[in-house]
């Protein structure tokens, strides 16, 4: 990163709000002074200079609501600010409470900034809605996936739905089309998956022995006589999951320029399908703080149904 000078900072007193209830001690030093290395954050942890409402606390301590955290003086780099993210047209809101955000994420945007990407999702989020204090990516879609996902406001909701994602408690469905006659009407898919890296540096996924368990589920929407429907759930959430597990079945998602078929692809732009065809549809989870019961659902973006159309004229409407 680069930055200026480092400058030195008073001693600070900062009063932990909802947004950041939840969060261990140290986590939340280390982002109060972005520069400063870890080992002198945790050094004046050990050494009591900093307190949690004058007391000494140890660096696993969470924070609550309502605590005064004395925060020492810190020599920090100062970052140089870059542009700020462009607001854009504003995100496609479907559900909002005091704890969490769902949008409908549009094709084509990153979820963050990063790999090329100058700004995404979150960083939107933030020049839109500066009086937030906190705005945190609860999981993640690939820029091409559109749908549903979850932004946490609070950071007691963030730990909660990572928690809850992890233990498999959040239902995730997704919508893509495949080239081929899908025959099963429900079918699990257990295949272990392993990241690796091309030779050009890029990250990819491959099903392999060595690689940690992914489980999806794929039921049959809809199937013409060249294409199939589906819709998959994920049961866990590795990288690129339904695209690698419906490539290594020989059904590679329509539009996929990572596992796809390229000359297929190729068609199918000139047909109307500008990109890889997958859409996440249904979301269902227990409210993270309240445990109320969420489900939402995103119908299929314009484009993916104008294509879906498209083949019904072609090839005949869609049959099981």
């Amino acid at each position: 990163m680069t930055t200026t000078e480092g400058k030195a900072i008073a001693v600070r007193h900062e009063r932990i709000d909802e947004a950041a209830a939840g969060q261990r001690i140290d986590n939340f030093l280390l982002r109060m002074a972005k520069g400063v290395p870890k080992s002198h954050v945790y050094r004046i942890l050990r050494s009591g200079e900093v307190r949690v409402n004058g007391r000494r606390v140890q660096q696993t301590y969470r924070l609550q609501a309502g605590d005064e955290v004395r925060i020492p003086p810190i020599r920090i780099a100062a970052p140089v600010h870059a542009a700020p993210a462009p607001a854009g047209r504003p995100l496609p809101v479907v559900y909002e409470d005091d704890a969490l955000i769902v949008i409908d994420k549009p094709s084509g945007k990153a979820v963050h900034g990063g790999s090329g990407v100058s700004y995404g999702v979150i960083e939107q989020l933030r020049v839109q809605r500066p009086e937030l204090r906190m705005l945190e990516l609860a999981h993640r879609l690939d820029r091409e996936t559109s749908g549903l996902l979850i932004v946490a406001k609070k950071r007691s909701a963030l730990t909660a739905l990572h928690d809850m994602m992890r233990e498999g408690r959040v239902e995730k469905r997704y919508l893509t089309l495949v080239p081929g006659r899908w025959a099963n009407p429900l079918q699990h898919v257990k295949a272990a998956l392993h990241k690796y890296l091309t030779a050009e540096g890029e990250r990819r996924v491959r099903v392999s022995e060595e690689g940690k368990p992914a489980h999806s589920v794929v039921r049959l929407v809809r199937r013409w006589p060249d294409y199939s429907l589906l819709e998959v759930e994920l049961k866990t959430g590795r990288t690129h999951q339904i695209r690698v597990h419906l490539a290594h079945l020989g059904f590679p998602l329509c539009g996929d320029d990572k596992y796809g078929d390229f000359a297929l692809n190729k068609r199918l732009e000139a047909e109307g399908l500008k990109r890889m065809f997958l859409h996440a549809a249904k979301l269902s989870f227990e409210h993270p703080l309240t445990g109320e019961r969420l489900s939402f659902e995103a119908p299929l973006p314009e484009d993916l149904q104008r294509f879906i159309d498209g083949l019904d004229s072609r090839q005949g409407r869609a049959n099981g």
